[in-house]
C-alpha cells in the first residue's frame, strides 16, 4: 500500500502534504456573513408580509376571485370552440402523422452486439495462456578498457507451433548474446534467435529443449479489426514478478501511423494497459485469437498533462506475411554498418550503399578481407543502398551459398565472393 494513504491521521497529513491530485471538485459553501445577511433578510421580509396581512382584509380576495373564476370559465368555453377547428386541421398534417408513427413504434430494448462466438476473459486465459511466454536475454557490453558489462532485459512472445517457434518483437531480442523462455509455470528453458524483421520490429525465437509446448495461439486477421472490438492482453509487465498478467480493453483506432525509433509503423491503437515488460505479448480479439503483437505506449511524462490508455499494437497480418521468411536461419556476413544517404555521399564524396562500421571477429566478412570503411553498394549482383535491402537479398538464400559483394574502398570499386553461413 501506498504510505500516502496509511490509515494514520497525523501521519498521513504530514506523507502527503505538497500532493496535488489532477483535480477535486469543491462544493461551493457559504460564509458565514452570507449565512447572517440571508437570516436577517429572511426576517425582514417575514415582518413585511405579517404588517400586510393585518392591515388587508380576506373579503375582497374572495371575491376578486369569484369574479375571475366566472370570466376564465366563459374565456376557457370560446377558447375550446375556436381552437377545436385548428386541432382538426392540424391533424391532417404531415408533421403530425410523423409524430403518431414515431410515438407508435417499438423498437424494442436496446444492448450491445455480441458476438455469438464471443469467449468470457477467463476463458481466453484458459484458451491463451498456457502459450504466451516471458523472453529474458543476456547481453554483454565491450566497453574497451573500462571492461565488459553484462546487462539484462525481460519481454513477452507467444508460441505459434507445436515446434517451439514463437514470435516477439525485434526490441525484445537486440543485441542478446543469451536467450531463455520462461514457460507459464515458471519454468525457464534455453531459446535462440531465428531470424527477425528489425525495420518492423518482428522477432522469431525457437525453444532449442525437445518438449511438449504448453500451449500454441491461434492466429486471426487483424485486417478484420474494427475501432470499438473488445480485446484481452496478455504479458509479463515490469519483470517476472508479474508474468501472465491479464489486461483489457477495445479497440480505440486502426492504422495509426506512429514513428518509433525513427521508422513510421502501422499500428493498432488500444486502451488495453501496456507497460514494459508486455512488448511481444499477444492483442487478442473476443474469440483468443491473436489480432496483434504489443509493442509500444505512449509515454504519460512525455506529454503534456500525462496519458494513460494510449497502447500500440503490431498487426498480426504483418507478422503472418513474414514468416516464410523469418522461419530461416539467420544467414551471417559478419558486419554492423549504416545507411550513406544522397547527403551524406555528396558531403563524403563516397558512392550510396552501406557503410561497414565494425567487422566481426570470425565471421565470413573478416575471413575474405571486407574492412571497417568499406561501402558495400552490390550484392549476388544487384544494386543496393540501404542495409534492409542488404537483408532482404541475403534472405533468400541459403546457408553455405557463395555471393558476390561489390565494395567500395579508397576511390576504387572491387568485387569479392564470400561465403553466407548461419548465425551461431
Amino acid at each position: 500500500m501506498d504510505e500516502r494513504y496509511e490509515n494514520n491521521s497525523e501521519n498521513t497529513k504530514k506523507k502527503i502534504q505538497g500532493y496535488s491530485p489532477d483535480f477535486i471538485i469543491i462544493p461551493k459553501e457559504k460564509s458565514e456573513n452570507d449565512n447572517e445577511n440571508h437570516r436577517r433578510e429572511n426576517m425582514s421580509m417575514e415582518k413585511v408580509d405579517n404588517k400586510k396581512y393585518r392591515d388587508r382584509s380576506i373579503f375582497p380576495y374572495v371575491a376578486l376571485s369569484l369574479i375571475f373564476a366566472i370570466i376564465g370559465g366563459l374565456l376557457g368555453a370560446a377558447g375550446v370552440l375556436y381552437v377545436a377547428p385548428q386541432s382538426e386541421k392540424f391533424k391532417s398534417t404531415a408533421l403530425y402523422k410523423t409524430i403518431i408513427e414515431e410515438k407508435n413504434k417499438n423498437y424494442g430494448t436496446t444492448s450491445l452486439r455480441e458476438d455469438k462466438e464471443a469467449l468470457t476473459v477467463t476463458e481466453i486465459i484458459d484458451k491463451v495462456g498456457p502459450a504466451v511466454v516471458g523472453v529474458t536475454t543476456k547481453s554483454i557490453k565491450d566497453y574497451g578498457i573500462f571492461g565488459n558489462q553484462a546487462t539484462e532485459g525481460i519481454g513477452s512472445g507467444f508460441i505459434i507451433n507445436e515446434e517451439g517457434y514463437l514470435l516477439t518483437n525485434y526490441h525484445v531480442i537486440k543485441g542478446a548474446q543469451d536467450v531463455k523462455v520462461i514457460l507459464n509455470d515458471g519454468k525457464e528453458v534455453g531459446a535462440k534467435v531465428v531470424n527477425y524483421d528489425a525495420e518492423n520490429d518482428i522477432a522469431v525465437v525457437k525453444i532449442k529443449e525437445e518438449m511438449k509446448m504448453p500451449g500454441v495461439v491461434e492466429l486471426g486477421d487483424s485486417d478484420s479489426v474494427q475501432a470499438g472490438e473488445s480485446v484481452v492482453a496478455i504479458g509479463n509487465p515490469l519483470g517476472k514478478e508479474f508474468l501472465g498478467t491479464v489486461t483489457s480493453g477495445i479497440v480505440s483506432a486502426i492504422n495509426r501511423t506512429i514513428n518509433i525509433g525513427g521508422k513510421d509503423l502501422t499500428l493498432i491503437q488500444t486502451d488495453a494497459a501496456i507497460n514494459p515488460g508486455n512488448s511481444g505479448g499477444p492483442l487478442l480479439n473476443s474469440r483468443g485469437e491473436v489480432i496483434g503483437m504489443n509493442t509500444a505506449k505512449i509515454n504519460s511524462k512525455s506529454a503534456e498533462g500525462g496519458v494513460e490508455g494510449i497502447g500500440f499494437s503490431i498487426p498480426i497480418n504483418q507478422a503472418k506475411a513474414k514468416l516464410g521468411d523469418l522461419s530461416k536461419p539467420i544467414l551471417e556476413i559478419g558486419i554492423r554498418g549504416r545507411d550513406i544517404s544522397e547527403r551524406v555521399s555528396k558531403e563524403n564524396k563516397i558512392p550510396v550503399g552501406v557503410y561497414v562500421m565494425e567487422v566481426i571477429e570470425f565471421s565470413p566478412a573478416e575471413k575474405v578481407g571486407i574492412r571497417p570503411s568499406d561501402v558495400i553498394t552490390g550484392f549476388d549482383g544487384n544494386k543496393i543502398n540501404t542495409m534492409a535491402e542488404l537483408n532482404k537479398l541475403k534472405s533468400q538464400k541459403g546457408n553455405g551459398d557463395e555471393v558476390s559483394i561489390e565494395v567500395y574502398r579508397e576511390g576504387k570499386s572491387k568485387t569479392i565472393k564470400i561465403i553466407l553461413q548461419e548465425k551461431r
